[in-house]
C-alpha cells in the first residue's frame, strides 16, 4: 500500500514546479510515504569498507536533496547505504531568486541554481542530535547507515579559513563524515577555493582546530583545468583530508542538450554529465593512487554505472537527478542491477571489481 502511496505522489510531483516538488517529496518522506523499497537485507557483495566505516551498499543519496537534515531515516529505510546532508551553512540564508531549479525531462537532467538556500547550522545541529540519541556511535547517527554532514559557507560575509573549522566542530560529534562543498556553482568566488594553495590553507586551519574530526572529504568540480587536478589532489592529501568526491555540477553544457532549459545557468547535473564525470574520476583515481576514499557523483542511472565507477576507481557512489526523476524505487532496481553486472563480469564483490578498468 505504501509503495502505491508513493507512486501516486511521484506521478503528482512530476508535473509541478520542481522546487514545489522537491519540498512536496520532503514532506512525504517525513509523513512515511516513501515506500519500503529498501526494506530487507542488502546482499554481502555491495558491501563496503571505507573511512573506517561499514556501508550495507555503495548507494548514497548526495547533498543537496536533505539540505536541512530533515529526512535522513526516511531516506536510509528507502534503502540508501549513506545519506549526506547539506549543504549547509553558518547562517541561514534565502539563496538565489526563484525560479532557481529546472527539469531537462528530454536530456534525463536537472539545472540548479539555488545558492545553497538552507536552515542554518543551528537547526541542522539539532537534528542531527536528536538522530544521534538512537544508536552508538559509528552507527550512522541514527539512521543505521553512515551519515555525512556536507558544509558551505555564506554568500555574504564568509571567512572560509574561520568558518569551515567551526562548521567542522558544530557537526564532527554527530556526523560519520564530513564533506567540504568548495565546489558549487552557484556561491561567487566558492570555487577559487579549491586552488592547491588555498584548499591546503583551509584543511591545516581544520586540522588544527579538530585533530578529533572524523573522516574529511573535499566535493570537487567537473570543470578544473585538467592541469590543476593533480596539484588539488596532493593538496587534499598534504592537508589530512581522506577522500573526495568526484564531482559537483558542470557549467559547461554539452553538445546535444534538447530542453529548452538547456541555456538556464547553474549546474548542470544528470545523464549529460555523466561522460565528464566518469573522465575526471579516473584521472582523479590515478593521481590518487589508493590514498584517498573516491566517491563518485554525476549521472549514475544504472548498476552497469556502479560497476563502471568502481572499476574506475570509486569505492562509493551517490545519486541526485535520477532519484529525483525516479523516486524511491531506484534504490532496490540499482541493487539489482548492480549484482547482475558484478556477475555479468565475472566479479563476486565490489571489492573485487574496484580499480580493474
Amino acid at each position: 500500500m505504501m509503495n502505491i502511496v508513493s507512486n501516486m505522489l511521484l506521478n503528482l510531483v512530476r508535473r509541478m514546479d520542481p522546487e514545489d516538488a522537491h519540498r512536496l517529496a520532503l514532506d512525504a518522506l517525513m509523513l512515511g510515504l516513501g515506500g519500503g523499497s529498501g526494506s530487507g537485507r542488502d546482499d554481502p557483495a555491495l558491501s563496503v569498507r571505507a573511512m573506517g566505516l561499514r556501508f550495507p551498499n555503495p548507494i548514497g543519496i548526495a547533498a543537496g536533496f536533505d539540505k536541512n537534515a530533515q529526512v535522513i531515516r526516511p531516506l536510509a529505510r528507502i534503502g540508501f547505504g549513506f545519506v549526506e546532508a547539506g549543504t549547509v551553512t553558518p547562517l541561514p540564508q534565502e539563496g538565489n531568486p526563484r525560479p532557481r531549479l529546472f527539469r531537462l525531462t528530454e536530456d534525463r537532467a536537472i539545472i540548479n541554481r539555488m545558492g545553497f538556500n538552507n536552515q542554518g547550522i543551528d537547526k541542522f545541529v539539532v537534528r542531527m542530535a536528536r538522530l544521534h540519541r538512537l544508536p552508538a556511535k559509528g552507527t550512522g547517527a541514527g539512521a543505521k547507515v553512515p551519515v555525512g554532514a556536507n558544509l558551505g559557507i555564506n554568500k555574504n560575509g564568509a571567512d572560509p579559513e574561520r568558518d569551515y573549522p567551526r562548521l567542522v566542530g558544530r557537526v564532527k560529534h554527530h556526523a560519520d563524515y564530513i564533506v567540504l562543498n568548495l565546489s558549487s556553482p552557484n556561491t561567487p568566488g566558492l570555487r577559487d577555493l579549491q586552488q592547491a594553495d588555498r584548499l591546503q590553507a583551509i584543511l591545516q586551519a581544520i586540522g588544527e582546530a579538530h585533530p578529533d574530526r572524523p573522516p574529511l572529504l573535499v566535493k570537487l568540480a567537473p570543470d578544473l583545468a585538467r592541469d590543476d587536478i593533480g596539484p588539488v589532489i596532493e593538496a587534499v592529501i598534504a592537508g589530512g583530508a581522506q577522500g573526495v568526491t568526484v564531482t559537483n555540477t558542470t557549467i559547461s553544457r554539452p553538445d546535444g542538450l534538447r530542453s529548452p532549459h538547456a541555456g538556464e545557468s547553474g549546474g548542470l547535473s544528470g545523464r549529460p554529465l555523466r561522460p565528464l564525470a566518469e573522465s575526471v574520476l579516473r584521472e582523479v583515481a590515478q593521481i590518487a593512487a589508493g590514498r584517498l576514499t573516491l566517491v563518485a557523483c554525476g549521472g549514475i542511472e544504472t548498476g552497469a554505472d556502479i560497476v563502471d565507477r568502481v572499476r574506475a576507481g570509486a569505492d562509493l557512489v551517490q545519486l541526485y537527478s535520477a532519484f529525483a526523476y525516479e523516486g524511491p524505487g531506484i534504490v532496490r532496481r540499482l541493487k539489482r542491477e548492480t549484482v547482475r553486472a558484478l556477475n555479468a563480469e565475472g566479479f563476486e564483490t565490489l571489492a573485487d571489481a574496484k580499480g580493474t578498468a
